[in-house]
């Protein structure tokens, strides 16, 4: 009897534990999709350069150090703040020190590093020449935008929105900036005004104040800026006429001023003995320097010869 029974209890145990193990398991979610989403730790580098931007953010923000500031990062179109540049700054510094120092010795490495503000200030009035000219040229078709917007019975401030998203780089942005200043309260002449001056065009002046003086009497806006942007591109085809013209003249200006230097280069490679004498006698010396300022003044001179303000 009792065989009987611890038979039965073994065979049922039996089954109950093979159903147990063959039976589907419900799905189980893994560990990390159950938790929210984070993206890949940063490395070592990343986070030892948020550090530096942060230590040079610190110090720049208890001292007045006009030197690589807002406006001129805005001007440039690049999406940093003062900060990340001085980094750029000190580490293309570094690099030409290290570079320098390979190849010609400690005093190429200082000059190096004594030229890295230089030409980090070249590389922003660089960008933001490109920046203006390109918003020049969009000009026309700005005004295109802003009077179809105005004829289909838009707004100026709606006008203005529709050509910041149909335009293109700088425009888009300048536009935008516009109207997202003037959500916040601010005066739309104010805003346009400051646009001009940010981008130093005249041209846009002129639209400015159009706007405003349609604003005070009243008028067809739309008309007012067809006959605008009529005057604008007149005055753009005079505008590349002349520089067409000058084109002749500035090359001029380039020959003349590279010619010295090139002869004395090529001397120096034909027979570097024969210039010698230039670079060891103190009356070489004092020739070098009134070269230096004769050809300073010369180009000064050329310049404001072929400058043609229009």
């Amino acid at each position: 009897m009792m065989l009987t029974i611890g038979m039965t209890f073994l065979c049922a145990a039996t089954v109950v534990l093979g159903s147990a193990l063959l039976m589907p398991r419900t799905p189980e979610v893994p560990l990390d999709r159950r938790r929210p989403f984070e993206v890949d730790p940063p490395s070592q580098l990343t986070r030892f350069a948020g550090s530096a931007v942060t230590a040079v953010d610190r110090y720049l923000s208890g001292r007045t150090v006009r030197l690589f500031d807002r406006d001129a990062l805005e001007r440039a179109g690049l999406r940093m703040n003062r900060a990340e540049f001085f980094i750029l700054v000190i580490t293309g510094a570094v690099v030409g020190a290290v570079a320098g120092l390979v190849v010609g010795g400690p005093i190429l490495a200082v000059l190096l590093v004594i030229l890295a503000p230089f030409v980090g200030h070249l590389v922003l009035g660089f960008l933001a020449g490109k920046r203006r000219a390109k918003f020049d040229l969009q000009l026309g078709d700005t005004l295109q935008l802003l009077a179809g917007g105005l004829r289909a019975g838009h707004s100026i401030l709606r006008a203005v929105d529709a050509a910041a998203t149909e335009s293109l780089n700088p425009t888009s942005e300048e536009m935008r900036r516009v109207i997202t200043e003037t959500s916040l309260g601010r005066d739309l002449l104010d805003s346009l005004n400051d646009t001009a001056d940010r981008m130093k065009n005249e041209d846009f002046i002129w639209i400015a104040q159009a706007i405003q003086i349609n604003r005070e009497v009243g008028g067809n806006l739309a008309e007012v800026l067809d006959q605008v942007n009529e005057t604008i591109r007149e005055r753009s085809e005079i505008k590349g006429h002349i520089k067409s013209l000058a084109a002749e003249g500035k090359f001029s200006a380039y020959i003349l001023m590279a010619m010295p230097i090139g002869i004395v280069g090529m001397l120096m490679v034909v027979n570097p003995s024969y210039m010698n004498v230039m670079f060891t006698h103190p009356l070489g010396w004092g020739m070098i320097a009134a070269s230096v300022v004769l050809m300073t003044i010369g180009g000064l001179w050329m310049r404001k010869i072929i400058d043609l303000k229009f």
